[in-house]
Order: C-alpha cells, then sequence, then structure tokens
C-alpha cells in the first residue's frame, strides 16, 4: 500500500472518528450489561445472557452506524440570519434542515450564538421523517450594537436506535451587524399621523400656532385663534368659520446624543446611550414622515457622528450607519463643545433634542450658560432620565435603619430630578424627563407638542 493511500486512509479514519459520537442510550445499556455480568459471577446461568445482550448491544451499535454513515445519506441544514440585527428587539433565526435518509432521524441542534448572548447551553431537538424538509426557529435579543460572529451550527444525527450519532457541521463563520433598534420603526411608523396614535400613549393636541400653507375653512370650535376667522365664509353660512393651515414643513430636526460617562449607565439590559439611539432611529423617521429634515450627532470630549438634516430617500440609512458604532467614551461631557459645533453647524433655528443625563442640580447649573446659549437660536429640548430603581427603592417599606437611610437618600436623588426639570423650565428650556423605557414614547409626544403648538 503506497503512502497517498495510506494517507487518505488515515484521513478518512480520523474524519470518521471526529463525526462519530456515542450517545447516552448506549452508555446505560452497557452499565446494564456489566450489572449482568456482576450477576453472571454470583449465578453461572446468566453468563450466556450476559454475553448475548451484551453481543446484541454492539450489533445494534454497528447497524446504528452503519445507517449514519452510509455515503448514499446525508442531513443538508442551512443557518438563514437576517440582514441585521435590531438592538434590544427579539431578532428571528432560522435553520432549515432537509432528512436524506430513508429512515427517520432524531436531530439535536447546537448553534454556536456570538459571545454578547452568553449562552452556553443552547439547543433545540428536532424530529424529520425521511425525504422531509422542515423550519426551525429561535429568536435572539441583542443588547449592544456592533458585529455579532456566529460560529458553527452543529447537528448531531441519531436514529430510532439512539445509540449514536453522527455530528454535522455547517455555516461556520457568518456575522451580522446589530444596528440600532429599527424593528421599532414600523411600530411608529404611522402613529404621528393616524388617530391610533392615542391607543399607544401618544398624546393628540389642538394645534394653536400659525403657519402659512392654507389648508381648509371649517367651522369655528372652542381653541381655535380668533385671529384665523374666515368673515366672508361665516356671513354665508352663518356660523363662525375659520382658515385651518397645515403645519410649516421641512424644518430642521437634530437628535443630540451624549455619550459621556453618564450614559453607560444599564437600564432594562439596554444602555441610556443605546435608549437614546433607538429612540433618536425612531424619531428622525417620524420627523421625516412628517416632511421635516431630519439630522443626529453625538458629543462627548468632542462632536462626532455628524449627520446634516436632510429630507432625502437615504437620509435614514445614513442615520443608522452614523448611529452604529457608537459608543461611550467615560469622559465628562463638554458642553462648551457642542454650544461650539452648534454654532458652526447648525446655522438654521432648530429643534435640538439632547439626550443626556443629570444626576445633580449642581451639574445642570455648571452646564446652564451653554444650554441657554443654544436655546437662544434654536429650540432646545432637553431630554433625561429617572432612575427607576431608585424609585421603586422609594416605593418600598423600610424596616431598618439602614432601609430608612437608603430611602431617604434614594427620596433626595428622586426629588433633585424634579429640581432640574424646574431649574431647566425657569430659562425658558424645555424639558423632558421620562423613564428608558417610555423613552421614545414620550419623545414623540413631545415633538406632537411642539409642531401643533408651532413653538419652531
Amino acid at each position: 500500500m503506497n503512502t497517498k493511500t495510506e494517507k487518505k486512509l488515515e484521513n478518512k479514519l480520523i474524519q470518521f472518528f471526529k463525526q462519530l459520537y456515542l450517545r447516552s442510550r448506549f452508555f446505560y445499556i452497557l452499565i446494564g450489561n456489566v450489572v449482568l455480568f456482576i450477576i453472571a459471577f454470583i449465578i453461572p446461568g446468566f453468563f450466556l445472557t450476559a454475553q448475548l445482550a451484551l453481543l446484541t448491544t454492539f450489533i445494534f451499535l454497528i447497524i446504528d452506524i452503519f445507517i449514519l454513515f452510509s455515503n448514499k445519506y446525508k442531513l443538508e441544514a442551512e443557518r438563514i440570519l437576517p440582514e441585521k440585527f435590531s438592538n434590544g428587539d427579539k431578532n428571528s433565526v432560522s435553520v432549515k434542515l432537509r432528512n436524506n435518509y430513508n429512515v427517520l432521524i432524531h436531530c439535536i441542534l447546537i448553534d454556536e450564538l456570538p459571545f454578547q448572548f452568553q449562552s452556553r447551553d443552547f439547543k433545540i431537538i428536532q424530529e424529520i421523517e425521511s425525504g422531509k424538509r422542515i423550519k426551525t426557529e429561535y429568536e435572539v435579543t441583542p443588547s449592544e450594537r456592533g458585529e455579532y460572529h456566529f460560529g458553527d451550527l452543529n447537528i448531531y444525527a441519531g436514529t430510532v436506535l439512539g445509540l449514536a450519532s453522527k455530528r454535522y457541521i455547517f455555516n461556520s463563520g457568518q456575522m451580522v451587524k446589530t444596528y440600532p433598534g429599527f424593528l421599532k420603526l414600523r411600530e411608529f411608523d404611522l402613529f404621528s399621523i393616524k388617530n391610533l396614535a392615542h391607543y399607544y400613549g401618544i398624546k393628540k393636541i389642538r394645534r394653536i400656532g400659525n403657519s402659512f400653507e392654507f389648508e381648509q375653512i371649517k367651522r369655528y370650535i372652542q381653541g381655535d385663534n380668533i385671529k384665523d376667522i374666515n368673515w366672508k365664509a361665516t356671513a354665508k353660512k352663518n356660523k363662525l368659520m375659520v382658515n385651518q393651515f397645515q403645519d410649516e414643513r421641512a424644518q430642521q430636526v437634530y437628535s443630540i446624543i451624549d455619550k459621556g460617562r453618564m450614559m453607560k449607565m444599564p437600564f432594562d439590559q439596554l444602555t441610556l446611550l443605546d435608549h437614546a439611539i433607538n429612540a433618536s432611529l425612531v424619531i428622525s423617521n417620524v420627523a421625516l414622515g412628517k416632511q421635516d429634515k431630519a439630522g443626529v450627532f453625538s458629543f462627548s470630549k468632542r462632536t462626532d457622528n455628524f449627520v446634516v438634516a436632510e429630507r432625502r430617500n437615504s437620509q435614514m440609512n445614513l442615520i443608522l450607519e452614523s448611529l452604529y458604532n457608537v459608543s461611550t467614551d467615560f469622559f465628562e461631557s463638554d458642553f462648551g463643545n457642542l454650544y461650539g459645533a452648534i454654532k458652526r453647524h447648525v446655522t438654521q433655528r432648530s429643534l435640538l433634542l439632547l439626550y443626556t443625563n443629570f444626576e445633580g442640580l449642581d451639574s445642570v447649573r455648571r452646564q446652564m450658560n451653554y444650554l441657554r446659549a443654544i436655546n437662544k437660536s434654536h429650540l432646545l429640548v432637553v431630554i433625561f432620565f429617572q432612575n427607576t430603581e431608585l424609585k421603586l427603592l422609594t416605593k418600598q417599606t423600610a424596616r431598618t435603619t439602614q432601609e430608612i437611610f437608603d430611602k431617604v437618600i434614594a427620596e433626595k436623588f428622586v426629588y433633585d430630578k424634579r429640581l432640574i426639570v424646574s431649574e431647566l423650565n425657569t430659562f425658558g428650556i424645555q424639558t423632558l424627563l421620562t423613564t428608558p423605557k417610555n423613552l421614545t414614547i414620550d419623545t414623540i409626544n413631545k415633538y406632537l407638542e411642539i409642531k401643533s403648538k408651532g413653538l419652531l
């Protein structure tokens, strides 16, 4: 036998033993055989029975291995990943399986999930009839943006005998990028223009401002601007009639995301930064739907990820790509630098939605001059977060001295948040204090309120 033939045979044997796995059932039966031999040692009449049982076990094992490793048959599988994952949402992953064996196959599917999921016991068990195709799905929920690398798709195929398995490996080294939560766009897409909005907590507010684009003449109702009364139509109908105008369009809406160290705090498996990014994506989509121009940028020590406010078809893709790799840098955010960047790049009066987090009144007062200066040229809305854990702590009953102490401190921090709102409102700065969970809804509410009142 020449060297090449020996190497081929050696490789085949290595490949065979790499794919062969003995199942638990085989070892349980083997333990039973050992017990029979022990009994046969005590009662000699059982020796032949033990030998037959052991021989039968290995005959069935050989049959099982022969069926699984016959070249005529094999198992086919394919992992189907979405083009991209949506951060913080449930994303579906599909696996297609086809049984080319002429017998029923029991499959144990073990997918090597990306390390970000920290899953070590993922397993799906399926049965596939001969010649059949099936599709199985499972869901994953990413909690951070970035690249998610999948490992091997391992499938252990076995027959009804259940003594051995053959390991198949598919789809090694697939990667999916995780973007900000774009799946929420579908959820909130129509709410800003449909009457369904109030079912989801979005306020429906009467427009009390003025704009210049005439829409229709309608009957006067309480709350309409008396300056818009159309006296000619009133004389004709013998009822008070008013001119109704469309909201001004093509206004600039910028989402400004603070990526300083305070935004690293985790809530509901996502950081405050991720909550802010997801909300920015949704509000940008809503603004574009309202014919406004949407833009974003982030800041900390310096300003990054700047996307100019425009109303074009590719704007949402530009925003997605810009926010894809934004991460906190653990520095103290420089609001002076932010003011300078806004002065240079945002020349038209715009709505600025500033996502940040203040924990104390002193931290706000240090930045107040910059916030007031920004608010002079633009309509600034400061959006910051309630600490839901502290709020829960204030509602708990204190039984010990330490618990009383903790509760008082928690109440102080909660009260400080309300003082921050009052301080900002004193200087005419719009504020939104919300929980991470309600951030998106409350931000849309605030945007629609500003649009309806014609404040911009």
